[in-house]
């Protein structure tokens, strides 16, 4: 079955893309459930990224070919097909390809300074560019699902509390049913948050601007003498710049926190802004318990590897770690001062990395 898609692929990127594949080896890491991702080499040497994209829209294939004409840094544009486009439909899934820049993934380090001040400098690009009309018609909005991740969460709740026969006599059912327990507070915080966030966030939009939507160190590449590549733009956005800042001043993978040290090269990078703490906050919050709800939907998958399953498991752990996201979103939200009709404004300046209420 593998080895008939990999050779249905190979004919594809060379029908379409005018590729002759010498090598095509499945690339395993990454969290995305809805793409398979495999790392493709011509006769010559050259290597790209060739993928099959289920989940988010086609439109992270047009913001990275728009932000590499507007020479933003650390971007691989798409190759394009002979009709100009940037994909191919296989089945219910887009086929694309891009330059392999490198095989050094952030999070498996070493992160120098240099890399982390670049990272921010991307961003900083990457929110800096001018939104076409072609972008506001493709890009959804940032946070827009957030309804049905909180239904999500409290669905996952209920079935927790009243499992069938099946979880009954599920170890992994019964383990996940009281990290939920006792992370019960703090979801209750998170959901009913959210939800008188997004009314007051409503009322006080932000500017929306490209963001990546995802982009935390398992989604950067780090070059040579500093260099760094922002890739899988699936999940990209058009949202106020604490959509993707949350990822640095926030902190989101549990396994990988950013240090003080980092933020503050990061935001050096990065440059002058203004960062709204209610839009971080609630950002976060959505984020959390979108991994919560769906990393503990994956670990309860009977029908799953149990490998996969014991790996979404330990994800859902660190979610509600001191460390991990739900606690992070929850501390955020608990520090708003809801006393003020506007939320204090972070200022943070180039090279300081520093906070001014």
């Amino acid at each position: 079955m593998a080895q008939d898609l990999a050779r249905q692929v190979a004919d594809q990127v060379w029908a379409h893309f005018g590729l002759r594949l010498s090598t095509l080896d499945r690339v395993a890491h990454g969290a995305d459930q809805h793409a398979r991702l495999w790392l493709a080499s011509t006769v010559d040497g050259t290597r790209y990224a060739v993928k099959l994209s289920g989940g988010g829209t086609s439109a992270g294939l047009v913001v990275t070919a728009y932000l590499a004409d507007q020479g933003v840094p650390g971007i691989a544009a798409p190759l394009r097909i002979h009709d100009g486009r940037l994909f191919v439909d296989h089945g219910n899934h887009r086929l694309s390809v891009v330059p392999w820049v490198s095989d050094q993934r952030a999070l498996d380090g070493p992160m120098t300074s240099a890399h982390w001040r670049a990272y921010g400098a991307v961003l900083a690009a990457v929110h800096a560019a001018p939104v076409t009309g072609e972008l506001s018609r493709l890009l959804p909005a940032g946070g827009a699902a957030y309804p049905s991740i909180v239904a999500a969460t409290r669905a996952m709740a209920a079935r927790l509390r009243d499992p069938d026969a099946g979880d009954l006599v599920d170890p992994l059912f019964a383990e996940l049913a009281g990290v939920w327990s006792a992370a019960a507070d703090r979801l209750g915080v998170l959901t009913t948050e959210i939800e008188r966030g997004a009314v007051d966030l409503v009322a006080r939009p932000g500017s929306g601007v490209v963001c990546h939507g995802d982009p935390h160190l398992g989604n950067l590449l780090l070059g040579a003498d500093g260099q760094v590549w922002l890739i899988d733009w699936d999940d990209a956005v058009l949202a106020p710049v604490e959509c993707d800042l949350m990822f640095v001043l926030g902190g989101v993978l549990a396994f990988a926190p950013i240090t003080a040290e980092q933020q503050k090269a990061v935001l050096a990078g990065y440059g002058t802004t203004d960062v709204d703490p209610a839009r971080l906050a609630w950002f976060l919050a959505v984020r959390a318990l979108d991994d919560l709800s769906d990393w503990t939907r994956q670990a309860l998958n009977r029908d799953a590897e149990a490998s996969d399953r014991s790996r979404a498991a330990r994800i859902v752990r660190g979610l509600v770690s001191p460390v991990g996201l739900v606690t992070l979103a929850d501390t955020a939200m608990r520090g708003l001062d809801r006393r003020r009709g506007t939320p204090a404004i972070l200022h943070f300046l180039p090279g300081q990395g520093s906070q001014k209420p």
